[in-house]
């Protein structure tokens, strides 16, 4: 398969302390890869460097063949990654259409993006009813819709989700998954950051696990549901 991302023994250091120690993961074409790990096992932080929001020092991150490693953010972005943050970041004051566009800011097809919204709001409904509505009076499963969806206008090569269950009640976080499968089968590939490991691995294509800024475990999202350490300290079972 063609490789999309590939991470190679990414380091990063918040003073004296490794948060990430040597890391690497591969994200191929079209796929959906699951990275699954307790707080604090650093996996905001890879985020953080392949989006350009931290800088690493040492290893490469690769795109499309590519080293982007080191480039500031706006400069990945170009590079077409979409992150969708922890904790979802909408623009609280302004409506949610207009949240949309901002997605589409480096979009010079007006119209396509116009069809685009549309049919995204044939998905999300609940954003069309909202349309006028300031994106800070949503709730959190509905600014997750709204985040997901602004990153998909920004039409991305990559779309990096990160814990995009949390803070959600049970039933928007089977919202969301249901999307997932469905933004893979157009197309999307989607590097999967997410605390619940069983919704992770059950819509991904393979996955790793990650402590203490290493990844410790890798393989098919199957194997990984069956593996016993997954299952005893991911899954909660003895």
């Amino acid at each position: 398969m063609q490789s999309m991302l590939e991470i190679e023994n990414l380091e990063h250091k918040y003073g004296v302390i490794k948060s990430l120690k040597g890391v690497s993961l591969k994200v191929n074409k079209g796929e959906v890869v699951a990275l699954i790990g307790a707080n604090g096992a650093g996996k905001t932080t890879l985020l953080r460097c392949v989006s350009g929001m931290l800088k690493p020092c040492g290893g490469n991150i690769i795109l499309n063949g590519e080293s982007i490693y080191g480039l500031p953010a706006p400069k990945v972005a170009a590079k077409g990654i979409a992150q969708v943050l922890e904790s979802r970041h909408v623009f609280p004051k302004l409506t949610v259409l207009e949240n949309i566009y901002m997605g589409a800011y480096c979009r010079k097809d007006v119209d396509t993006v116009k069809e685009e919204i549309e049919r995204w709001f044939c998905t999300f409904p609940r954003l069309r009813e909202r349309s006028s509505q300031l994106a800070g009076t949503l709730s959190g499963g509905e600014q997750q819709m709204l985040v997901i969806v602004r990153a998909m206008v920004s039409n991305p090569k990559l779309l990096i989700l990160d814990e995009p269950s949390l803070g959600l009640a049970p039933i928007f976080i089977e919202e969301i998954f249901k999307i997932i499968p469905q933004l893979q089968q157009m197309g999307t590939t989607i590097l999967l950051v997410e605390q619940n490991a069983q919704m992770a691995l059950s819509v991904s294509t393979r996955g790793y696990a990650m402590e203490t800024g290493c990844i410790t475990l890798s393989g098919s999202s199957n194997e990984l549901l069956n593996n016993d350490d997954v299952r005893k300290l991911y899954l909660g079972e003895a």
